[in-house]
């Protein structure tokens, strides 16, 4: 009888750190990354498919000649360097982290993740059908997803999987800057229409949430915070801040996507400004959503608990 109730107490009492809400979690990281799929999908659809779609997409491309002087030459330089830099702060921060803190295991799940995103937009690349004539004068090749938005965002990606949930918050933030910049450089540069780069971020969702919950289920030990507030990369300010540039930046795109009838010009550049306030949305978006459902994972630090006082990292 002693024994049995022992064992009734153990199960009821969760260890500090332990994940909360197992199947409130799984539940939505399978709507998230279901969600990225539907978005990756509905982006195809309408940008690649419809005639609508395929003007503003190919409109924001022509109207990046406009400004593309000093900026493109900016975004040219930035595009060469960008897989060096992405690879480079990737490997550097996933190295330190997995052999300081000994996360070989969350390490070789972020990596996987970031190499099978960038395989499957090279496979998406190859096998989706070329782009068909609606009226719109385009190139025909299929550039849906967006090869170095791909890498850019996979590499933040995975330095915010191997960080600690207190510095998540600040990562989000700074990775996703970094992703649209990247994004925007390409469109600047006429490499790609935006449609390519929105698609490249919700391809990385797709595998970075999957992801992010097997290191949670498997890093049960080093998700524990102090919540938001706790330090200043926890700071509620990282999820307020890029919220308040998506409002701004889809009220922007609101208005001047709707501003001119398509196909009766005198746009001048409002498609191309509208198709990166798309691509700001979009990648801040994504940014705050995940970081707010693996802040909602991690599990707050028992105050009475001297057992968690070592996994501040």
């Amino acid at each position: 009888m002693v024994m049995s109730s022992h064992l009734r107490d153990s199960r009821r009492r969760r260890p500090a750190g332990q994940v909360r809400g197992d199947a409130a979690l799984g539940v939505l990281c399978i709507l998230a990354t279901l969600a990225c799929a539907a978005g990756l999908i509905a982006t195809y659809y309408f940008f690649v498919r419809t005639t609508t779609g395929q003007y503003i997409d190919e409109s924001a491309l022509v109207e990046a000649v406009a400004i593309h002087g000093p900026a493109g030459k900016a975004a040219t330089r930035f595009l060469d360097w960008l897989p060096t830099v992405s690879l480079v702060v990737g490997a550097v921060v996933v190295l330190f982290v997995t052999v300081i803190r000994k996360r070989w295991r969350a390490a070789g799940i972020a990596v996987g993740a970031c190499v099978g995103a960038n395989i499957a937009t090279q496979v998406l690349k190859a096998l989706l059908p070329d782009r068909p004539f609606r009226g719109v004068e385009t190139l025909e090749l299929n550039s849906l997803p967006s090869g170095h938005t791909t890498l850019a965002a996979s590499a933040a990606a995975a330095v915010f999987l191997m960080a600690s949930p207190r510095w998540r918050p600040f990562a989000g933030f700074a990775g996703g800057s970094f992703a649209i910049i990247s994004g925007v450089s390409t469109v600047v540069n006429q490499w790609h229409r935006p449609a390519d780069v929105i698609a490249a971020f919700l391809l990385v969702g797709a595998f970075v949430i999957p992801a992010g919950w097997l290191i949670i289920r498997t890093g049960n030990a080093w998700n524990v915070w102090d919540g938001f507030g706790g330090h200043w990369a926890s700071s509620r300010w990282w999820l307020r801040l890029p919220g308040l540039i998506c409002l701004v930046f889809a009220a922007a795109a609101a208005f001047l996507l709707t501003r001119y009838v398509p196909g009766e010009g005198g746009s001048g550049t409002s498609y191309f400004w509208g198709g990166i306030s798309l691509i700001v949305v979009a990648g801040y978006l994504a940014a705050v959503a995940t970081t707010a459902l693996f802040a909602f994972a991690a599990r707050r630090r028992a105050a009475d608990s001297p057992a968690t006082s070592g996994t501040r990292r």
